[in-house]
């Protein structure tokens, strides 16, 4: 029983390091492809949902108030309520600007918060483009006008971005930012390069009014937790396909304690496990680290070597994606955030139930949520005071 159990830990510890090699080369690629040509701006309207007062707010939103964008660019601010967190926020950006307008709430009723907002704020939005944006999103003066030039390309449906994490409530934030740059930015890297995924992500989603009206509007995702990825499989259902041009967005990320973190990246975890079925137990091998320690302990020789080459592709892979990002993390940040992100995903194969702002929210099927009212007023009512 021992040779088997140290045979397969060899065995998924040498695929482990190959899917860092394969990834560590599916970055250069992506990213040595051009960006797409230069084409008219186009009038958008930006839909910011906000939720509370989250660290660096006001700087990160006026990113996207100072844009090298020729074409009418609206802003539409939305909260769930007037006394939100980020509400303060918000009226000093409209007093600031004449093209942002506000939504104070209640938000649409919808177990998927975030959705029940969109809801809410779509009867400002003024453009036929539309660019929806997580609220803790940092992006650079170009943003605008390489997702306009990617969403005018033909067949294009939507526009998503790759993102990676700065971490600005401390050390379990950037714990979290380096589980996003090691591991979920090179899997996305990866789906793009095999064809096994086509990403569409809450970092930006750009498309035209009348591809989302066309799948049903905000809403048809009232109850679905992986809003995001619907609405990717809402504009392939279209014929179209989602662009994910070669840049790189930063998530400023606000988990200032482990369990804030872990409630966060499990979330994410159940999220991907209910999109990808039978392929998410499979993933393991993207868990090259972990995989690596537990072959040198059943197997000291081999194993003790596959560890250090997995140690030394890590590092590459990390400097690989610090390369093309606009920050950079320490790398001593790597081996705590490879094991959270392996016991998040050994966690993320029996969940059922999970957590959101502060909202219990249990799983159904097919991706889709059930909230408890009541648990979630009083979640939301003692985070607020």
């Amino acid at each position: 029983m021992g040779y088997v159990l140290a045979y397969g830990a060899l065995a998924l510890a040498g695929v482990g390091l190959l899917y860092q090699l394969f990834a560590l080369g599916a970055l250069g690629r992506f990213f040595a492809a051009p960006p797409a040509p230069h084409a008219p701006a186009q009038a958008v309207t930006i839909l910011k949902p906000l939720h509370g007062a989250e660290p660096r707010l006001a700087e990160n939103l006026a990113g996207f108030t100072h844009q090298d964008y020729p074409g009418a660019v609206q802003i539409v601010l939305g909260t769930n309520a007037a006394d939100d967190g980020a509400a303060l926020v918000a009226r000093a950006l409209i007093a600031a600007h004449d093209n942002i307008a506000y939504y104070p709430g209640p938000r649409a009723p919808a177990a998927n918060g975030k959705v029940g907002s969109l809801i809410a704020m779509m009867p400002l939005a003024a453009h036929e483009v539309l660019v929806l944006s997580d609220s803790d999103m940092v992006v650079a003066p170009d943003y605008l006008a390489r997702i306009n030039d990617a969403l005018a390309q033909p067949g294009v449906g939507a526009v998503s971005c790759l993102y990676v994490g700065r971490g600005d409530a401390g050390l379990w934030s950037r714990v979290g930012a380096m589980m996003i740059a090691g591991q979920t930015l090179p899997n996305m890297v990866v789906g793009l390069a095999t064809g096994m995924a086509q990403p569409c992500m809450g970092s930006t989603i750009a498309l035209r009014r009348e591809t989302l009206d066309a799948m049903g509007g905000f809403e048809a995702l009232a109850d679905v937790l992986a809003d995001d990825h619907a609405i990717g499989a809402g504009v392939a259902a279209q014929g179209l396909r989602v662009d994910i041009p070669p840049m790189i967005l930063v998530h400023a990320g606000a988990e200032s304690s482990f369990r804030a973190l872990w409630r966060q990246h499990l979330r994410w975890a159940v999220t991907v496990r209910d999109l990808a079925g039978a392929g998410h137990y499979g993933s393991i091998v993207t868990h090259g680290l972990p995989l690596g320690v537990l072959a040198a302990v059943l197997a000291p020789g081999i194993g003790g070597a596959l560890l250090l080459a997995i140690i030394l592709a890590r590092l590459a892979l990390a400097a690989k994606v610090h390369k093309y990002a606009p920050i950079a993390l320490p790398l001593w940040l790597i081996p705590i955030a490879d094991l959270i992100s392996f016991c998040v995903f050994c966690a993320s194969l029996f969940a059922t139930a999970i957590d959101w702002r502060g909202a219990s929210l249990t799983m159904t099927s097919k991706g889709r949520i059930r909230g408890h009212p009541a648990t979630d007023h009083a979640a939301r009512t003692k985070r607020d005071r």
